[in-house]
């Protein structure tokens, strides 16, 4: 068997590596797309339809574009992470009401659709890993998964938000708890890093759901009662800051996506 040395397997990958970084930059975008979809299909009041289809093809294009690509670019990636949060904020909000099916049938109907792509993506390639995003069949892999993570992160953000007395401060701070636990589990366990990356992308965006509800929601429904264009600029303004403050770096992948680190 021939003898690979690390150079020959490890080469730069389309998406970026992971860090903490990566999370501050992700909740930001999960927030404006929390807030950016709600200004779309509520304050222009295109409705949940009209904008779900607008970000979708918004989100088709960029995905396309970010699968052309040669190399990792962070504008483009951030772009499309924008774009799939803002289009889960619509889809789930069409799923939950306009469907009829309620807060907990949305949350059970996306659940079932991300464990079915991740169940594809495993039984095809071998591994679910963010580091074996390598090729084109692996990033539609990929953002199928995100895309269905983040729709799902938004159903289960309104459903802790609207059900009970939880309200959105509570909802926020049962996910943080949550993305604290992950933390822990990361530095102090031996679980699956691959298990533990995605159970924490789906709790950041539920938890960027309760934010941006708490910014642009009515006081009486437990929010600040901020206009919502405004609070999407706002948090526009800050990811940028990230981007341009923060390292952005290509994550790394094995040559061979099947060799993959599993753990």
């Amino acid at each position: 068997m021939q003898d690979y040395t690390k150079s020959n397997l490890v080469s730069e990958s389309k998406v970026p590596e992971v860090t903490l970084g990566f999370w501050i930059i992700k909740i930001a975008a999960t927030t404006l797309g929390e807030t950016g979809g709600d200004t779309v299909t509520m304050t222009l009041n295109w409705g949940y339809l009209a904008g779900t289809c607008l970000f979708l093809a918004a989100m088709i294009v960029l995905v396309a574009a970010q699968i052309r690509a040669r190399k990792f670019h962070p504008s483009l990636y951030w772009t499309t992470i924008v774009a799939s949060t803002t289009f889960g904020t619509t889809m789930a909000d069409f799923a939950d009401r306009s469907l009829g099916i309620g807060y907990t049938g949305g949350a059970t109907l996306l659940l079932t659709c991300l464990v079915l792509v991740l169940g594809l993506w495993y039984r095809t390639e071998g591994t679910i890993s963010v580091n074996s995003v390598s090729t084109p069949r692996v990033e539609v892999f990929y953002w199928g998964a995100i895309t269905f993570s983040q729709t799902l992160g938004t159903a289960l953000g309104d459903w802790i938000a609207d059900t009970g007395d939880m309200g959105y401060r509570g909802g926020a701070l049962i996910f943080a708890t949550g993305l604290a636990v992950i933390a822990a589990l990361y530095f102090w366990t031996r679980v699956s890093r691959v298990t533990l990356f995605w159970a924490a992308f789906i709790l950041t965006r539920p938890l960027g759901a309760t934010v941006g509800d708490f910014l642009d929601k009515p006081l009486d429904h437990g929010g600040l009662a901020l206009s919502r264009p405004l609070a999407s600029a706002v948090i526009a303004a800050f990811m940028v800051g990230c981007l341009l403050l923060i390292p952005q770096r290509a994550g790394q992948h094995p040559g061979d996506s099947r060799t993959a680190e599993q753990t």
